[in-house]
Protein backbone atom coordinates (compact mmCIF):
# COMPACT_ATOMS: atom_id res chain seq x y z
CA UNK A 1 0.00 0.00 0.00
CA UNK A 2 1.42 3.39 -1.02
CA UNK A 3 0.51 6.65 0.78
CA UNK A 4 0.27 10.32 -0.29
CA UNK A 5 3.74 12.55 0.32
CA UNK A 6 2.18 14.82 3.48
CA UNK A 7 0.71 11.55 5.16
CA UNK A 8 4.39 10.21 5.10
CA UNK A 9 5.77 13.34 6.42
CA UNK A 10 3.40 13.13 9.14
CA UNK A 11 4.45 9.62 10.13
CA UNK A 12 8.11 10.29 9.79
CA UNK A 13 7.50 13.88 11.69
CA UNK A 14 6.35 11.54 14.86
CA UNK A 15 9.59 9.59 14.50
CA UNK A 16 11.96 12.59 14.85
CA UNK A 17 12.43 12.91 11.11
CA UNK A 18 13.03 16.93 9.98
CA UNK A 19 9.82 18.11 7.46
CA UNK A 20 9.24 21.68 6.32
CA UNK A 21 5.63 22.37 7.99
CA UNK A 22 2.67 22.62 5.43
CA UNK A 23 -0.83 21.90 4.64
CA UNK A 24 -3.16 19.94 2.50
CA UNK A 25 -5.99 21.44 0.78
CA UNK A 26 -8.21 20.29 -1.77
CA UNK A 27 -9.87 24.05 -2.68
CA UNK A 28 -7.70 26.77 -3.71
CA UNK A 29 -9.82 28.87 -0.97
CA UNK A 30 -8.21 27.03 1.31
CA UNK A 31 -4.61 26.84 -0.33
CA UNK A 32 -5.20 31.19 0.32
CA UNK A 33 -5.50 30.15 4.03
CA UNK A 34 -2.52 27.77 4.44
CA UNK A 35 -0.21 29.93 2.90
CA UNK A 36 -1.38 32.99 5.14
CA UNK A 37 -0.80 30.20 8.26
CA UNK A 38 2.78 29.43 6.73
CA UNK A 39 4.10 32.50 6.20
CA UNK A 40 6.09 33.58 2.84
CA UNK A 41 7.92 34.78 0.99
CA UNK A 42 7.87 31.61 -1.21
CA UNK A 43 5.73 28.68 -0.81
CA UNK A 44 5.76 25.32 -2.85
CA UNK A 45 2.56 23.50 -4.25
CA UNK A 46 2.84 20.41 -4.87
CA UNK A 47 0.58 17.46 -6.38
CA UNK A 48 -0.07 14.62 -4.71
CA UNK A 49 -0.15 11.52 -6.36
CA UNK A 50 0.64 8.35 -5.87
CA UNK A 51 3.61 8.55 -8.36
CA UNK A 52 7.17 10.07 -8.80
CA UNK A 53 8.41 12.81 -11.45
CA UNK A 54 5.46 14.83 -10.28
CA UNK A 55 8.13 18.13 -10.74
CA UNK A 56 8.70 16.77 -14.08
CA UNK A 57 5.14 15.76 -15.28
CA UNK A 58 3.08 17.84 -17.55
CA UNK A 59 -0.74 18.60 -17.18
CA UNK A 60 -2.84 17.01 -19.93
CA UNK A 61 -5.12 20.38 -19.82
CA UNK A 62 -4.54 23.63 -21.31
CA UNK A 63 -5.95 25.21 -17.90
CA UNK A 64 -3.40 23.32 -15.77
CA UNK A 65 -1.17 26.14 -17.06
CA UNK A 66 2.20 25.78 -17.46
CA UNK A 67 5.05 23.37 -15.52
CA UNK A 68 5.00 20.82 -13.85
CA UNK A 69 2.65 19.62 -10.80
CA UNK A 70 5.34 20.81 -8.38
CA UNK A 71 5.33 24.73 -8.39
CA UNK A 72 7.25 27.62 -6.94
CA UNK A 73 4.71 30.60 -5.41
CA UNK A 74 5.26 33.95 -4.22
CA UNK A 75 2.31 34.96 -2.46
CA UNK A 76 -0.93 33.91 -1.10
CA UNK A 77 -2.44 34.78 -3.97
CA UNK A 78 0.00 33.16 -6.00
CA UNK A 79 -0.47 29.46 -4.41
CA UNK A 80 -4.43 30.11 -4.51
CA UNK A 81 -4.00 30.75 -8.41
CA UNK A 82 -1.71 27.58 -9.01
CA UNK A 83 -4.05 25.04 -6.59
CA UNK A 84 -7.00 26.03 -8.50
CA UNK A 85 -4.60 25.52 -12.03
CA UNK A 86 -3.71 21.94 -10.36
CA UNK A 87 -6.54 20.72 -8.85
CA UNK A 88 -9.13 18.69 -10.99
CA UNK A 89 -6.76 18.31 -13.86
CA UNK A 90 -4.74 15.20 -15.26
CA UNK A 91 -0.93 14.94 -14.13
CA UNK A 92 1.17 12.83 -16.44
CA UNK A 93 4.47 11.46 -15.40
CA UNK A 94 6.57 8.45 -16.29
CA UNK A 95 5.16 6.56 -13.10
CA UNK A 96 1.36 7.46 -14.19
CA UNK A 97 1.48 6.49 -17.75
CA UNK A 98 -0.27 8.05 -20.80
CA UNK A 99 -3.29 8.17 -18.97
CA UNK A 100 -2.18 9.85 -15.95
CA UNK A 101 -3.76 10.41 -12.84
CA UNK A 102 -5.95 13.30 -11.68
CA UNK A 103 -4.76 15.12 -8.87
CA UNK A 104 -7.44 15.61 -5.83
CA UNK A 105 -5.27 17.29 -3.45
CA UNK A 106 -2.24 19.44 -3.00
CA UNK A 107 0.33 19.71 -0.85
CA UNK A 108 1.97 23.52 0.52
CA UNK A 109 4.72 23.51 2.25
CA UNK A 110 7.35 26.64 2.99
CA UNK A 111 10.02 27.17 0.90
CA UNK A 112 13.53 26.45 2.14
CA UNK A 113 16.98 27.69 1.57
CA UNK A 114 18.50 24.38 -0.61
CA UNK A 115 22.55 24.18 -0.78
CA UNK A 116 22.73 20.53 -1.34
CA UNK A 117 20.56 17.94 -2.91
CA UNK A 118 20.98 14.00 -1.45
CA UNK A 119 18.83 10.84 -1.85
CA UNK A 120 18.26 8.34 0.97
CA UNK A 121 15.81 5.23 1.27
CA UNK A 122 15.32 2.68 3.31
CA UNK A 123 13.94 -1.02 1.97
CA UNK A 124 14.30 -4.67 1.92
CA UNK A 125 17.35 -6.22 0.30
CA UNK A 126 16.11 -9.43 -0.55
CA UNK A 127 19.40 -10.68 -2.38
CA UNK A 128 20.90 -10.26 1.10
CA UNK A 129 17.77 -11.03 3.47
CA UNK A 130 18.20 -7.79 5.48
CA UNK A 131 17.06 -3.99 5.13
CA UNK A 132 18.83 -2.23 3.71
CA UNK A 133 20.03 1.78 3.55
CA UNK A 134 21.15 3.29 -0.15
CA UNK A 135 22.36 6.47 0.18
CA UNK A 136 23.82 8.56 -2.72
CA UNK A 137 24.86 12.34 -3.23
CA UNK A 138 23.26 12.84 -6.05
CA UNK A 139 19.86 14.06 -4.55
CA UNK A 140 17.07 15.07 -6.88
CA UNK A 141 17.54 12.29 -9.56
CA UNK A 142 15.83 8.93 -10.50
CA UNK A 143 18.58 6.70 -9.08
CA UNK A 144 17.81 4.33 -11.36
CA UNK A 145 19.41 7.01 -13.65
CA UNK A 146 22.48 7.91 -10.89
CA UNK A 147 23.22 3.30 -10.77
CA UNK A 148 22.91 3.10 -14.73
CA UNK A 149 25.71 6.27 -15.39
CA UNK A 150 27.81 6.95 -11.88
CA UNK A 151 27.00 3.87 -9.88
CA UNK A 152 30.34 4.35 -7.77
CA UNK A 153 28.39 7.29 -6.37
CA UNK A 154 25.41 4.93 -4.41
CA UNK A 155 25.91 3.40 -1.03
CA UNK A 156 24.31 0.48 0.24
CA UNK A 157 24.48 -0.52 4.38
CA UNK A 158 22.71 -3.60 5.17
CA UNK A 159 21.69 -3.64 8.39
CA UNK A 160 21.87 -7.17 10.70
CA UNK A 161 18.65 -7.61 11.94
CA UNK A 162 19.45 -8.71 15.11
CA UNK A 163 22.10 -5.59 15.64
CA UNK A 164 19.61 -3.35 14.10
CA UNK A 165 21.12 0.47 13.37
CA UNK A 166 23.71 1.28 15.49
CA UNK A 167 24.81 5.05 15.65
CA UNK A 168 28.48 4.17 13.64
CA UNK A 169 25.97 2.81 10.76
CA UNK A 170 24.51 6.66 10.46
CA UNK A 171 27.66 8.25 10.90
CA UNK A 172 29.11 5.90 8.01
CA UNK A 173 26.09 6.90 5.85
CA UNK A 174 26.63 10.75 6.76
CA UNK A 175 30.27 10.66 5.94
CA UNK A 176 29.72 9.02 2.89
CA UNK A 177 27.14 11.74 1.91
CA UNK A 178 29.93 14.21 2.46
CA UNK A 179 28.01 16.22 5.53
CA UNK A 180 30.51 18.38 8.10
CA UNK A 181 29.95 19.89 11.54
CA UNK A 182 26.45 19.68 12.84
CA UNK A 183 24.92 18.62 9.87
CA UNK A 184 26.14 15.13 10.53
CA UNK A 185 24.50 15.00 14.00
CA UNK A 186 21.10 15.93 11.96
CA UNK A 187 21.61 13.63 9.51
CA UNK A 188 22.13 10.91 12.05
CA UNK A 189 18.99 11.51 14.11
CA UNK A 190 17.12 11.51 10.43
CA UNK A 191 18.47 8.28 9.74
CA UNK A 192 17.86 6.66 13.05
CA UNK A 193 14.20 8.26 12.91
CA UNK A 194 13.72 6.97 9.36
CA UNK A 195 14.93 3.20 10.40
CA UNK A 196 12.30 3.20 13.40
CA UNK A 197 9.65 4.43 11.35
CA UNK A 198 10.11 1.23 9.02
CA UNK A 199 10.53 -1.20 11.51
CA UNK A 200 7.79 -0.08 13.82
CA UNK A 201 5.40 0.30 10.69
CA UNK A 202 5.98 -2.82 8.34
CA UNK A 203 7.04 -0.86 5.76
CA UNK A 204 8.21 -2.19 2.70
CA UNK A 205 10.56 1.19 1.51
CA UNK A 206 10.83 4.85 2.42
CA UNK A 207 12.46 6.97 0.04
CA UNK A 208 13.69 10.50 0.71
CA UNK A 209 14.34 12.50 -2.48
CA UNK A 210 15.83 14.79 -2.59
CA UNK A 211 17.25 14.78 1.57
CA UNK A 212 18.20 18.23 1.72
CA UNK A 213 21.10 20.54 3.13
CA UNK A 214 19.77 23.65 4.12
CA UNK A 215 21.65 27.03 4.70
CA UNK A 216 21.27 26.81 8.72
CA UNK A 217 23.09 23.29 8.45
CA UNK A 218 19.41 21.46 8.98
CA UNK A 219 19.47 18.28 6.89
CA UNK A 220 15.32 17.79 5.80
CA UNK A 221 13.09 15.53 4.00
CA UNK A 222 12.03 17.74 1.41
CA UNK A 223 10.06 14.79 -0.40
CA UNK A 224 9.41 11.62 1.09
CA UNK A 225 7.67 8.11 -0.35
CA UNK A 226 6.27 5.25 1.29
CA UNK A 227 5.07 2.00 0.80
CA UNK A 228 4.13 -0.64 3.25
CA UNK A 229 3.65 -4.45 3.51
CA UNK A 230 -0.26 -5.31 2.74
CA UNK A 231 0.61 -8.51 5.26
CA UNK A 232 1.45 -6.43 8.01
CA UNK A 233 -1.65 -3.51 7.62
CA UNK A 234 -4.24 -6.01 10.30
CA UNK A 235 -1.06 -4.39 12.99
CA UNK A 236 -1.44 -0.51 11.82
CA UNK A 237 -5.35 0.41 11.01
CA UNK A 238 -3.98 3.97 11.56
CA UNK A 239 -1.44 3.35 8.45
CA UNK A 240 -4.32 1.62 6.85
CA UNK A 241 -6.96 4.08 7.61
CA UNK A 242 -4.77 6.27 5.26
CA UNK A 243 -5.42 4.41 2.29
CA UNK A 244 -6.28 6.74 -0.75
CA UNK A 245 -8.84 4.45 -2.44
CA UNK A 246 -8.65 6.70 -5.34
CA UNK A 247 -5.27 6.12 -6.38
CA UNK A 248 -5.89 2.51 -6.75
CA UNK A 249 -6.89 0.63 -9.73
CA UNK A 250 -10.42 -0.77 -8.89
CA UNK A 251 -10.02 -4.38 -9.92
CA UNK A 252 -6.90 -4.54 -7.75
CA UNK A 253 -9.03 -2.92 -4.83
CA UNK A 254 -11.73 -5.04 -5.22
CA UNK A 255 -9.48 -8.08 -5.04
CA UNK A 256 -8.29 -6.81 -1.43
CA UNK A 257 -11.45 -6.95 -0.08
CA UNK A 258 -12.20 -10.66 -1.47
CA UNK A 259 -8.40 -12.14 0.13
CA UNK A 260 -7.03 -12.51 -3.59
CA UNK A 261 -3.86 -11.38 -5.25
CA UNK A 262 -4.50 -9.68 -7.98
CA UNK A 263 -1.93 -7.42 -10.68
CA UNK A 264 -3.06 -6.09 -14.00
CA UNK A 265 -0.75 -6.04 -16.70
CA UNK A 266 -0.80 -5.18 -20.41
CA UNK A 267 -1.52 -8.21 -21.95
CA UNK A 268 -4.47 -9.99 -23.21
CA UNK A 269 -4.83 -13.35 -21.84
CA UNK A 270 -6.34 -13.85 -18.48
CA UNK A 271 -5.15 -15.68 -15.92
CA UNK A 272 -6.34 -17.40 -12.57
CA UNK A 273 -4.06 -19.90 -10.80
CA UNK A 274 -3.31 -21.06 -7.34
CA UNK A 275 -0.32 -20.38 -5.80
CA UNK A 276 2.22 -17.75 -6.71
CA UNK A 277 4.92 -19.21 -8.28
CA UNK A 278 1.97 -21.64 -10.23
CA UNK A 279 0.72 -18.12 -11.27
CA UNK A 280 4.21 -16.79 -12.03
CA UNK A 281 4.93 -20.27 -14.03
CA UNK A 282 1.65 -19.83 -15.99
CA UNK A 283 2.46 -16.65 -17.09
CA UNK A 284 5.98 -17.52 -18.38
CA UNK A 285 4.94 -20.53 -20.72
CA UNK A 286 2.17 -18.14 -21.79
CA UNK A 287 4.99 -15.90 -22.95
CA UNK A 288 7.23 -18.85 -24.71
CA UNK A 289 3.94 -19.66 -26.86
CA UNK A 290 3.23 -16.14 -28.01
CA UNK A 291 1.14 -14.70 -25.89
CA UNK A 292 0.89 -12.03 -23.27
CA UNK A 293 -0.89 -12.20 -19.70
CA UNK A 294 -3.22 -9.53 -19.07
CA UNK A 295 -2.97 -9.93 -15.21
CA UNK A 296 -1.66 -12.12 -12.27
CA UNK A 297 -4.29 -13.61 -9.90
CA UNK A 298 -3.29 -16.19 -7.38
CA UNK A 299 -7.08 -17.33 -5.85
CA UNK A 300 -5.09 -18.88 -2.73
CA UNK A 301 -5.38 -22.47 -1.40
CA UNK A 302 -8.06 -22.40 0.33
CA UNK A 303 -10.22 -19.91 -1.59
CA UNK A 304 -14.24 -20.93 -1.93
CA UNK A 305 -16.43 -21.24 -5.00
CA UNK A 306 -17.54 -17.07 -3.95
CA UNK A 307 -14.25 -16.05 -4.27
CA UNK A 308 -13.46 -17.72 -7.27
CA UNK A 309 -16.38 -16.35 -8.73
CA UNK A 310 -15.14 -12.95 -8.13
CA UNK A 311 -11.77 -13.40 -9.55
CA UNK A 312 -13.44 -14.78 -12.49
CA UNK A 313 -15.60 -11.65 -12.93
CA UNK A 314 -12.25 -9.17 -12.32
CA UNK A 315 -10.76 -10.87 -15.00
CA UNK A 316 -13.69 -10.12 -17.70
CA UNK A 317 -14.15 -7.06 -16.64
CA UNK A 318 -10.37 -6.02 -18.27
CA UNK A 319 -11.53 -4.98 -21.82
CA UNK A 320 -7.73 -6.16 -23.11
CA UNK A 321 -8.78 -10.27 -21.80
CA UNK A 322 -9.66 -11.88 -24.88
CA UNK A 323 -8.94 -15.22 -23.52
CA UNK A 324 -8.61 -17.16 -20.10
CA UNK A 325 -6.50 -19.56 -18.91
CA UNK A 326 -7.49 -21.48 -15.24
CA UNK A 327 -4.48 -23.35 -14.09
CA UNK A 328 -5.65 -25.46 -10.89
CA UNK A 329 -3.09 -27.61 -9.02
CA UNK A 330 -5.46 -29.05 -5.97
CA UNK A 331 -3.91 -29.60 -2.99
CA UNK A 332 -5.37 -27.54 -0.04
CA UNK A 333 -7.79 -26.07 -3.11
CA UNK A 334 -10.41 -28.62 -4.54
CA UNK A 335 -10.86 -28.94 -8.33
CA UNK A 336 -14.36 -29.24 -7.92
CA UNK A 337 -14.42 -26.18 -6.07
CA UNK A 338 -12.59 -24.61 -9.03
CA UNK A 339 -15.19 -25.87 -11.63
CA UNK A 340 -18.46 -24.81 -9.59
CA UNK A 341 -16.44 -21.11 -9.48
CA UNK A 342 -15.88 -20.87 -12.94
CA UNK A 343 -19.07 -22.31 -14.16
CA UNK A 344 -21.06 -19.98 -12.06
CA UNK A 345 -19.14 -16.78 -13.07
CA UNK A 346 -19.31 -17.51 -16.26
CA UNK A 347 -22.95 -18.23 -16.20
CA UNK A 348 -23.41 -15.01 -14.57
CA UNK A 349 -21.15 -12.51 -16.59
CA UNK A 350 -21.42 -13.37 -20.79
CA UNK A 351 -18.53 -15.05 -21.48
CA UNK A 352 -17.71 -14.18 -24.90
CA UNK A 353 -13.89 -15.41 -24.83
CA UNK A 354 -12.44 -18.57 -25.33
CA UNK A 355 -12.00 -20.59 -22.03
CA UNK A 356 -8.94 -23.32 -21.46
CA UNK A 357 -9.09 -24.88 -17.81
CA UNK A 358 -6.26 -26.98 -17.28
CA UNK A 359 -7.14 -29.07 -13.65
CA UNK A 360 -4.79 -31.48 -11.50
CA UNK A 361 -4.92 -32.56 -7.84
CA UNK A 362 -7.89 -33.08 -5.00
CA UNK A 363 -11.06 -34.42 -6.84
CA UNK A 364 -9.89 -33.67 -10.09
CA UNK A 365 -12.20 -36.44 -12.17
CA UNK A 366 -15.08 -34.41 -9.93
CA UNK A 367 -13.97 -31.33 -11.33
CA UNK A 368 -14.01 -32.14 -14.82
CA UNK A 369 -16.93 -33.81 -14.57
CA UNK A 370 -18.64 -30.79 -13.54
CA UNK A 371 -16.65 -28.82 -16.26
CA UNK A 372 -17.82 -30.86 -18.85
CA UNK A 373 -21.34 -31.10 -18.12
CA UNK A 374 -21.73 -27.45 -17.69
CA UNK A 375 -22.96 -26.92 -21.59
CA UNK A 376 -20.33 -24.46 -21.62
CA UNK A 377 -17.48 -24.17 -24.29
CA UNK A 378 -14.51 -24.87 -21.99
CA UNK A 379 -11.67 -26.40 -23.61
CA UNK A 380 -9.80 -29.05 -21.10
CA UNK A 381 -6.00 -28.94 -21.12
CA UNK A 382 -3.85 -31.83 -20.27
CA UNK A 383 -1.23 -30.39 -19.09
CA UNK A 384 0.45 -27.12 -18.73
CA UNK A 385 2.25 -26.51 -21.65
CA UNK A 386 -0.94 -28.10 -23.68
CA UNK A 387 -3.02 -25.32 -21.86
CA UNK A 388 -0.61 -22.49 -22.91
CA UNK A 389 -0.36 -23.59 -26.44
CA UNK A 390 -4.37 -24.23 -26.46
CA UNK A 391 -5.26 -20.80 -25.26
CA UNK A 392 -2.88 -18.79 -27.36
CA UNK A 393 -4.36 -20.78 -30.09
CA UNK A 394 -8.13 -19.73 -29.48
CA UNK A 395 -7.23 -16.39 -29.02
CA UNK A 396 -5.78 -15.89 -32.49
CA UNK A 397 -8.44 -17.98 -34.17
CA UNK A 398 -11.27 -16.00 -32.65
CA UNK A 399 -9.88 -12.55 -34.01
Amino acid sequence: MNIHEYQAKQLLKGYGVDVLDGGVVYSEVDAFTVAERLGGPVWVVKSQIHAGGRGKGKFKEEEAGPGGGVRLARSERDVEKIASQILGNTLVTKQTGPDGQRVKRVYIEQGCDIRRELYLSILVDRKASRVAIVASTEGGMEIEEVAEKTPEKILTLAIDPVEGLQPYHARRIAYELQLTGKQVKAAEQLIAGIYKAFVELDAAMIEINPLVVTGDDRVIALDAKMSFDDNALYRHQSVESLRDEDEEDPAELEAVRHSLNYVRLDGNIGCMVNGAGLAMATMDIIKLHGGEPANFLDVGGGATKERVTTAFKLILADPNVEGILVNIFGGIMRCDVIAEGVIAAAREVSLNVPLVVRLEGTNVNLGKQILSESGLPIIAADNLADAAEKVVKAVKEAK
